[in-house]
């Protein structure tokens, strides 16, 4: 039974602006697969709906329970999502170059959008749990490295899906950093890291795939291949200048519509909204976006434990991470790794996983006066 005294703390406005930014989303789905040529493609904004749907039961479930709980499971979660990962390596479904998927009859779901989560409340549970130690040295460091993101990081990377592997290094750093690590170590892992760069960069070049290498050289330069590599990032770049500062309106965007702009559904949505609403309407989105970020850290500085404070960086850091790189990707100012914008994009799993994400930051915050249950 939920205590009564919880609902006082539970935040309305975090879960007001993330229904705003996902009904945003809808409306730009249903603006970008409008039957102009694509008639396959009417029922997607419907579906979203439905999984908007999902997401906010999802939401209210995880907000129900007391975070401690599942921190209590996390390892075994995190086991499960290792599996996963492997599963998907041998059995998983293939689509646009990538495996990434499995398949349950009618029922898809990307596995590596649920490890996401795993992976934070198995960390949070770890630093928790080294609450008497102040930093980490380089065999704790090294330690917690090969336990949490070797693996995991490998076997994403062999799908391959680049931008979640970024995405759980990015998390990693930013947990670590806030529990604490000694100045030598950091020193000492800078001056390797600037020292590798050349060596590590050409392995992990060489070790991607075509399309991947392809997507790197059109960041450098797209005018390269105009009409090959470099489309996305042109095209991408074209549709958000023709919004101009106030845009051409709902539904009155061109670049979607007539399939000039490739994936306008999912990983390039900004570009579309962009379009209809302009510099005025990018900039109310990204005052959503922020919104949600700072209510995260904000989550972290008045949580009741070590664990909740380091939960709430993880989910932040996240959120964080998946805004930046996808609005970067749609500016030309970061390469093309498949990250779909949060909350937005086309997709289920992306979008529930979102929101039990959020779910968590609610549960934080909602127990954050409570010392004990």
């Amino acid at each position: 039974m939920l205590d009564r005294r919880l609902l006082k703390n539970f935040d309305l406005g975090l879960l007001f602006v993330a229904l705003v930014i996902s009904l945003i989303g809808v409306m730009t789905i249903y603006s970008a697969t409008r039957p102009v040529l694509d008639a396959e493609q009417q029922t997607f904004y419907l579906k979203q709906l439905t999984w908007i749907g999902l997401s906010l039961l999802a939401l209210f479930f995880v907000a129900s329970l007391d975070y401690r709980r599942p921190l209590q499971l996390a390892y075994i979660f995190f086991g499960i999502g290792v599996a996963l990962l492997i599963i998907v390596l041998v059995a998983g479904r293939i689509g646009m170059g990538a495996q990434r998927w499995i398949s349950i009859g009618y029922f898809s779901f990307q596995p590596s959008e649920f490890f996401k989560i795993f992976f934070i409340l198995a960390i949070s549970r770890y630093l928790s749990e080294m609450e008497q130690e102040s930093e980490l040295d380089l065999r704790k460091l090294t330690k917690i490295t090969a336990i949490f993101l070797l693996f995991p990081v490998a076997f994403i990377i062999m799908q391959p899906d680049l931008g979640t592997a970024l995405m759980l290094i990015f998390i990693f750093i930013s947990m670590v950093m806030i529990f604490g690590i000694r100045k030598k170590i950091i020193a000492l892992v800078v001056i390797i890291g600037i020292i590798s760069v050349p060596f590590i960069g050409n392995i992990m070049f060489q070790s991607l795939k075509g399309y991947q290498k392809y997507r790197i050289v059109a960041f450098i330069d797209p005018s390269v291949d105009p009409r090959g590599i470099g489309y996305h990032i042109i095209q991408s770049k074209v549709t958000i200048g023709s919004g101009g500062f106030s845009g051409k309106g709902f539904q009155k965007g061109t670049q979607g519509p007539l399939r000039f702009l490739p994936e306008r559904h999912t990983d390039f949505i900004f570009a579309i909204f962009a379009e209809e609403w302009g510099f005025m309407g990018s900039v109310f989105l990204f005052l959503l976006y922020l919104f949600i970020i700072i209510r995260g850290f904000h989550t972290a500085r008045v949580a009741s434990d070590k664990a909740g404070c380091y939960l709430a960086v993880g989910i932040t850091s996240m959120f964080t991470f998946y805004f930046v790189i996808n609005i970067g990707m749609t500016l030309g100012m970061a390469p093309v790794v498949g990250v779909p914008l949060p909350l937005m994009s086309y997709g289920g799993t992306a979008l529930i996983s979102n929101f039990i994400s959020l779910g968590f930051i609610e549960s934080i915050r909602m127990r954050r006066s409570f010392l004990s249950y």
